[in-house]
């Protein structure tokens, strides 16, 4: 039978854990129940809240004592965290279900958060229906609205529980498609402004023996890429797309936050990067494009989307902050400059065509890696050029062969 890990505050929420343990069980699936809470569960645990705040280095006692919420709500987190990494690796977690507010969607949320991509995670919220990016963060976490408050069990949560514990079973018990074929990974960042070259590089990589998987540079998706490199599955990173160091900087929404284009670095992952589409940031619609750019070079991509295009100062600014990120890199780490433009809107003739902003980055890097171990690879073409992708893609090649050769 399937193991399922049901996480969750039984002092606010025990009539609602038991009745999905039972519907659990009736679906043939074994259950193991971990109290997240730090008052006195309603109904029996198999992993108490005391060895579930211990596991985090505290004391429920003193957690209750406090009165702090936020710091119980992550001290429990970071125990249920722990205790199924446990069960995990004894190979009794087959997938986890939780449900909650606010705080108990935290404490789901922190608990999966280390856990395998692929093993099932379904978390119950009343927080589903907005910004859910704290709680899905980077992983394949899947959220479910209670449409009702989860307090007790009714026609409508009768329903919407009974889905969840149906889904979770139904995930747990029909194994997964699984692509196994030895090639190594390799991950690439893209962007609709620089698909061409990408399309072009994984094309090669492909034809090279590689299985490559595209990140959207989003903000989630260079996050993504960042934590699927740290976890070291990743041989090499072609990080063709850097725009989301455009948004950190300027205030976009597509920030990827301080740490983009550290990991590869970090670990000592073979690299190649170029300053793809550092010519914009991203907005929303037009109209909520902050006051103070109003008078700014904007492009309306879409109703949703609005670009802006960086000024030679930011990009200037960019350039140093690349140059600092990979002078820092322990592995090999070769930078690509395409002298024609760095993104589909940054060509001649387009809207964002600006040489001179583009030479401010472009001289920054070069000032910025001089006397560095990162070689730089200036090529006389737009980035969109196949020819610039298909270089990028072999250069990856001969450097994650000459690793895998050392």
């Amino acid at each position: 039978m399937p193991t399922i890990g049901l996480v969750g505050t039984l002092d606010t929420k025990g009539w609602e854990y038991a009745w999905l343990h039972d519907r659990l069980l009736a679906l043939d699936c074994d259950v193991v129940l971990v109290d997240a809470g730090i008052g006195e569960a309603r109904v029996p645990a198999d992993v108490g809240n005391d060895r579930v705040a211990l596991a985090a280095g505290a004391d429920v006692a003193t957690l209750r004592a406090t009165g702090d919420r936020g710091a119980a709500v992550t001290a429990m987190g970071e125990g249920a965290a722990a205790v199924l990494a446990e069960l995990y690796a004894q190979g009794r977690l087959d997938g986890v279900l939780a449900v909650g507010g606010s705080g108990g969607s935290s404490i789901a949320a922190r608990a999966v958060r280390d856990l395998p991509i692929g093993l099932p995670k379904l978390i119950v919220s009343t927080m589903a229906s907005g910004d859910v990016s704290p709680y899905v963060g980077t992983k394949d976490v899947t959220l479910m609205y209670s449409v009702v408050d989860l307090a007790g069990i009714n026609r409508v949560s009768a329903r919407v529980l009974g889905n969840a514990a149906a889904a979770m079973a139904g995930m747990v018990s029909i194994p997964s498609p699984v692509v196994e074929d030895g090639r190594p990974l390799v991950a690439a960042s893209m962007f609709g402004a620089t698909t061409p070259a990408v399309d072009a590089a994984r094309q090669r990589l492909d034809e090279l023996g590689y299985e490559v998987l595209v990140f959207h540079a989003t903000g989630s998706g260079g996050r993504a890429l960042e934590s699927l490199v740290r976890s070291g599955l990743i041989s090499g990173v072609l990080d063709l797309t850097t725009t989301e160091l455009a948004d950190d900087l300027v205030g976009g929404v597509l920030s990827a936050g301080p740490d983009r284009l550290t990991a590869a670095g970090a670990r000592g992952v073979p690299q190649v990067v170029a300053p793809g589409a550092l010519d914009m940031v991203n907005f929303g619609p037009r109209d909520t494009v902050p006051g103070p750019f109003g008078d700014r070079l904007l492009y309306v991509h879409n109703p949703a989307v609005t670009l802006m295009r960086t000024t030679a100062e930011e990009m200037g600014e960019l350039g140093r902050r690349m140059a600092a990120k990979l002078s820092s890199a322990t592995g090999p780490t070769v930078l690509f400059v395409p002298r024609r433009g760095v993104s589909a809107l940054d060509a001649e003739g387009a809207p964002f065509h600006d040489p001179k902003a583009d030479e401010s980055c472009f001289d920054a890097l070069d000032e910025g890696l001089r006397g560095s171990a990162v070689e730089v690879e200036e090529l006389d073409l737009h980035v969109n050029d196949p020819a610039f992708g298909r270089a990028m893609a072999d250069r990856l090649h001969l450097m994650i062969a000459a690793r895998e050769a050392a």
